[in-house]
């Protein structure tokens, strides 16, 4: 249902961009959660299909989600990446009154 992509090895203060597509009808709900070693996981950014925001005090300012729903897709622009943004990062879709899907998962390692 969700395939995700864009994870990689970037040096501190680097980019990378995510992106994850779904198949199916829209999603009221599309985004991204991450889970470091040993923590557990947690909300990054989501957005609404009518194009609200949430996003995750630490990466306020530095990442931007962003979607297009003709494309059943979402983008997680990731700036000024710290080595604590180190995770695997899920793209995660919800449907009204549905249980949510998750996404396989990818790896971003922000290390010199």
């Amino acid at each position: 249902q969700l395939q995700a992509s864009g994870g990689g090895l970037v040096q501190p203060g680097g980019s990378l961009r995510l992106s994850c597509t779904a198949s199916g009808s829209i999603f009221t709900i599309m985004g991204w959660y991450r889970q470091a070693p040993g923590k557990q996981r947690e909300l990054v950014a989501i957005t609404t299909s009518g194009g609200s925001t949430n996003y995750a005090d630490s990466v306020k300012g530095r990442f931007t989600i962003s979607r297009d729903n003709a494309k059943n897709t979402v983008y997680l622009q990731m700036n000024s990446l710290k080595p604590e943004d180190t995770a695997v990062y899920y793209c995660y879709a919800k449907r009204s009154l549905r249980a949510p899907y998750w996404g396989q998962g990818t790896l971003v390692t922000v290390s010199s």
